[in-house]
């Protein structure tokens, strides 16, 4: 059975600044909604695979987030950890519409 996608309205594109992240919460998933210098938006699991930092409270470099408990370093667009550290965080699609930013749940 194929699951269904579920479309989310979350912000308008004006409520977060380049390299800045906003914790955005939809039922139990908790997720970290980041908007890069280059204006783009990304959204991944909001908790680092280490020992669960909260990653919108990172620091925002180019496409990489810093977990602010040990910092190691995750790509916010693919959700991997970079080397010599390991794992990674689920993302999620966004699309943007107009000034309303949404994210897919599927």
């Amino acid at each position: 059975m194929k699951k269904i996608a579920e479309r989310i309205k979350v912000v308008k594109v004006d409520e977060i600044s380049k390299e800045f992240g906003k914790a955005i919460e939809i039922g139990d998933v908790k997720i970290a909604l980041f908007r890069l210098k280059s204006g783009n938006f990304h959204a991944i699991e909001n908790r680092c695979p280490h020992k669960g930092g909260v990653l919108v409270e990172g620091l925002v470099s180019g496409e990489h987030v810093f977990c602010p408990m040990h910092d190691w370093k995750i790509d916010i667009t693919s959700g991997k950890v970079e080397e010599p550290d390991h794992g990674c965080v689920k993302t999620f699609e966004i699309e943007v519409e107009g000034d309303d930013v949404y994210i897919v749940l599927s």
